[in-house]
């Protein structure tokens, strides 16, 4: 007579079904969440070291990778200023087709940042072609990088970005870089963003007016529009007389009355 399971034998098989069915149920959660990226082991190929040296192995044979582009490039705009002339000319072609060809923006940008150090003709045109960048981060570079030239033209390409870009981001790295020039065209343009109906904005340009004007009229853009204008003395202890604003200014020494 054949022997009858165990009320204990029927128990562990029922453990035994029930633990393969999580097991097979945690096992099609696994691969939902892995989604289709590359198969069932994308997730694994993305934490193993080996199946990541691959790839990068894989990737060198091909040519030189983008991190490593964009290594270099950092790399050279950190130096390329403390270059001699010659060697400095002999990178600025390169930068100049980054900037005209990559698709990258990162790379672009990186091309404005080593023109802004160049010695060399031609540094503040390149830097102008940022401007008119298809990429904001470019745009606000260029206008950074224009805020260390001190040729003529950099705050004279401030001023017209400043009074023509829609963009909020490009217009205060605009504002701020005026603040590192002199004269009265960093002043007037500055002085229109005082009339600018973002909070942000007005403060930005009281700060680079303090840079440019070499004077504190306090926080309220009323007074620094007021002092500009040569309608009321400046509020500080060191200010000039009450009709006769004075400019800093590296070349003209510029008056306004």
């Amino acid at each position: 007579m054949p022997s009858q399971p165990t009320p204990l034998t029927d128990m562990t098989q029922h453990h035994r079904l029930r633990n393969l069915t999580c097991g097979g149920i945690a096992a099609v959660l696994c691969v939902l969440a892995c989604g289709c990226h590359d198969g069932p082991l994308y997730g694994l190929k993305r934490i193993n070291p080996y199946y990541s040296m691959r790839e990068w192995k894989r990737d060198r044979e091909l040519g030189v990778t983008d991190h490593e582009r964009r290594e270099e490039l950092a790399s050279l705009a950190g130096q390329i200023g403390d270059m001699s002339d010659k060697e400095q000319a002999k990178w600025a072609p390169h930068l100049d087709r980054i900037l005209e060809n990559d698709p990258s923006p990162e790379m672009r940008r990186l091309s404005i940042l080593a023109a802004a150090k160049l010695k060399t003709p031609g540094a503040i045109e390149m830097i102008e072609r940022g401007l008119d960048d298809e990429s904001l981060k470019v745009q606000m570079e260029a206008c950074r990088s224009l805020g260390k030239r001190r040729e003529p033209e950099a705050a004279q390409l401030l001023a017209s970005t400043l009074g023509t870009t829609p963009e909020l981001d490009v217009k205060n790295s605009a504002i701020a870089a005026l603040g590192n020039h002199k004269g009265t065209i960093p002043v007037q343009s500055l002085r229109l963003a005082l009339e600018d109906r973002d909070p942000a904005t007005i403060d930005l340009a009281m700060n680079s007016l303090k840079g440019v004007i070499g004077k504190d009229y306090g926080n309220d853009p009323k007074q620094w529009i007021a002092a500009i204008d040569g309608q009321a003395s400046p509020t500080d202890a060191t200010a000039e007389s009450e009709d006769d604003v004075r400019i800093a200014a590296e070349d003209d020494g510029a008056t306004l009355r």
